[in-house]
């Protein structure tokens, strides 16, 4: 087959390599070479990812053949993608998308000579295309640049916007801890990380590329008690309507495939299993009120990585990414 992409997954194991492989599986233009994993090497993926039985029959590797392979995802945690890089020779050919934080911040962003591009296609798209090493965002920043965006690109955010969002329990990886063990989690809600999430960082690197000043985004996270998904409400000051919002909103994303603006409410579960982004709007008393839905595991992370992979080798925006959500 013509324009095959010879893939390694390192970190294959967790959430996000899990999530990987299902996508890429199904992929017409992806062959994984290699899904690589010391605390599973020697075992089939399907016995880690158990929804995997009887579609591959791919072992976890030891062995992480750079060479053999046009693009390596690193499904590592925070800290670890740098380390791995560290120690293995990088070949001059090699298309690097990684998944965790160590690079999204243009101050981390310098390696091997290059530098990491800030893997967000409704705002870096054109340098996404011609990229070696992209470092895709976080799950909270994705929702929340994709509920800004528009109105930075006009100029129209105020000094601070307010917001809340909800996540899943798989946001938090999957190494059990106190706050995802399940008898705590169950039936329960709580903030974290009020006002410090790590992911403030990069939503006003970003938010800075289109409107200049300090804009102050206020943040309150909050873990849910359901397994995936994530829900964000901003708000805003607004001298306009709701059909001018509208507008803003369709206009900024008309060539983006995977944001789509809803007129009614919308509900995480929509979202939840795509690669997609909804956005609700509303205009009450001189404030622009923005819900946005993604999966966190997919347009917050793996979906959004094939996403950049397609941008990357120059196929269709949404190969492979055709996905059914979940509708009850």
């Amino acid at each position: 087959m013509d324009n095959v992409v010879k893939i390694g997954i390192v970190g294959a194991a967790g959430y996000t390599g899990g999530e990987l492989i299902r996508l890429l599986l199904h992929h017409p233009n992806a062959h994984i070479i290699f899904a690589h994993s010391k605390s599973s090497a020697g075992k089939y993926v399907y016995d880690t990812h158990r929804d995997l039985m009887g579609e591959t029959q791919i072992v976890f590797s030891q062995d992480a053949p750079l060479h053999d392979i046009d693009v390596l995802f690193l499904c590592l945690g925070h800290g670890e993608s740098k380390q791995f890089l560290a120690g293995v020779q990088i070949p001059n050919h090699l298309k690097i998308i990684d998944l965790s934080q160590d690079f999204r911040v243009n101050e981390n962003a310098e390696f091997n000579d290059q530098s990491f591009v800030y893997g967000l296609p409704e705002l870096n798209r054109d340098r996404i295309c011609s990229a070696k090493y992209i470092a895709n965002p976080g799950c909270f920043a994705t929702a929340i640049q994709l509920s800004l965006l528009p109105m930075a690109s006009q100029g129209y955010l105020p000094d601070s916007v307010h917001i809340t969002g909800i996540t899943g329990a798989t946001g938090a990886g999957q190494q059990l801890q106190s706050t995802s063990h399940f008898p705590w989690r169950v039936d329960n809600i709580s903030a974290y990380k009020t006002l410090q999430h790590q992911h403030l960082q990069e939503i006003r690197q970003s938010l800075a590329q289109l409107q200049q000043g300090d804009i102050a985004v206020h943040f309150v996270p909050w873990r849910g008690d359901f397994a995936r998904g994530i829900f964000v409400s901003t708000c805003l000051a607004f001298n306009g309507n709701i059909e001018q919002a509208r507008a803003i909103y369709n206009d900024y994303y008309q060539t983006h495939p995977f944001v789509n603006i809803c007129p009614d409410a919308i509900d995480m579960k929509q979202a939840v299993n795509t690669n997609k982004c909804l956005i609700q709007l509303e205009v009450v008393e001189g404030q622009l009120v923005i819900h946005t839905a993604i999966d966190n595991l997919l347009k917050g992370a793996s979906g959004q990585a094939v996403q950049n992979m397609n941008l990357i080798f120059g196929l269709e925006e949404k190969v492979g990414l055709f996905l059914k959500g979940s509708a009850f």
